[in-house]
């Protein structure tokens, strides 16, 4: 038997594994092949895009909401006409760079290139304040529609913030969320960054700031009514005269009116409770049942009717001195005149019937 000799053989060293092909230079060079294609067939277009031949146009304030994407920018820019291609104006951001960016108005030109809107956006908004003018004897509803004409406010977000409670005048309690007649006629400038509650804070601020000025804490002892009350007074005073020398007369009316325990009878507190101005008050609207109704509820209404200016605020604490219990208008001027007795109050009202006052 032939013995056969079998040599064991050491196993081999396993093989290193296979390096990965890296994708970098693959997509790199589908970028580059991509470009030299847009070279050959569309540059021009391109280069057009990204520099539009012409020269650069007007000047145009463009107004970028909160939380506008930078693909919604690069729309509105193409509707403004700044950019002349809204995709690729897109992609261009992508490539150099930018986004988000941040809400507000930039001042942009028209057909610019794309480098120079690039840059103006990542510079952010120019501060641009805007003219907000509230005049005297505007109910807060008003004074909300003014605020939701700026750009980017709503005037239903500021009723809405003004009837929440978040700001409070130094005139009323805590809890109290009635802010009628507490925000101060004026003219304001807003910047960007004031949004519904840092505008209706600063009117608030403002009327307490005049009040406080005024002395309305002292009108206790002034008036014998609350600051508030004062307040009160002051806004009807606002919403009835027209013209400056009858407001401290008319303020001594209703305080005289008061005393007497007599309905105030004031056509303005009946326009509120129906909800809107209205050239007269017929005999039919008296009857609307409301606390604001001050010829169907004696005292004071619950509340302002209007946002009082400083002169009405002024009259309502410091009223001149008078017997006076009606007033009726005398002229065309506004002016109006003021009586003690009913008697010469109706021979007053009929003259102005005869003028056409009423």
């Amino acid at each position: 038997m032939t013995e056969t000799l079998v040599e064991e053989l050491e196993p081999l060293p396993p093989s290193p594994p296979r390096p990965r092909r890296r994708r970098g230079p693959v997509i790199l060079l589908s970028v580059l092949l991509a470009v030299l294609l847009i070279a050959g067939s569309g540059g021009v277009w391109a280069m057009r895009q990204l520099r539009p031949p012409g020269g650069r146009g007007a000047a145009v304030t463009v107004t970028i909401p909160t939380g506008t994407s930078t693909s919604a920018i690069a729309r509105l820019l193409e509707r403004k006409g700044v950019v002349t291609n809204a995709t690729v104006f897109r992609y261009y951001l992508k490539v150099v760079g930018g986004g988000p960016f941040q809400a507000g108005e930039y001042v942009f030109h028209r057909h610019d290139h794309m480098s120079r809107s690039a840059e103006i956006l990542r510079a952010g908004p120019v501060i641009v304040s805007r003219r907000l003018t509230i005049p005297e004897g505007l109910t807060l509803a008003q004074i909300a529609a003014r605020v939701g004409g700026l750009p980017n406010r709503s005037a239903s977000r500021f009723l809405e913030v003004a009837r929440s409670g978040t700001v409070r005048s130094q005139l009323v309690a805590p809890g109290f969320t009635n802010l009628e007649g507490l925000l101060f006629p004026d003219t304001y400038q807003i910047d960007p960054s004031e949004d519904e509650t840092r505008i209706l804070t600063r009117m608030v601020t403002l009327f307490d700031e005049q009040t406080q000025s005024l002395g309305y804490q002292d009108a206790p002892r002034r008036v014998g009514v609350s600051p508030y009350q004062a307040a009160i007074v002051a806004s009807l005073v606002e919403s009835e005269a027209k013209v400056p020398e009858d407001r401290g007369p008319i303020a001594r009316v209703i305080y005289n009116r008061l005393a007497q325990g007599m309905p105030l009878q004031i056509d303005a507190t009946v326009q509120y409770a129906l909800g809107g101005h209205r050239e007269r008050v017929l005999n039919r609207d008296l009857e609307v049942n409301s606390p604001f109704n001050t010829y169907k509820f004696k005292g004071l209404p619950p509340g302002p009717i209007s946002s009082p200016g400083r002169s009405s605020l002024a009259a309502a604490l410091d009223p001149p001195p008078g017997p006076w219990l009606y007033y009726v208008l005398a002229d065309a001027s506004g002016k109006h005149a003021f009586t003690p007795s009913f008697a010469e109050f109706e021979k007053l009202k009929a003259a102005a019937h005869a003028k056409g006052l009423l």
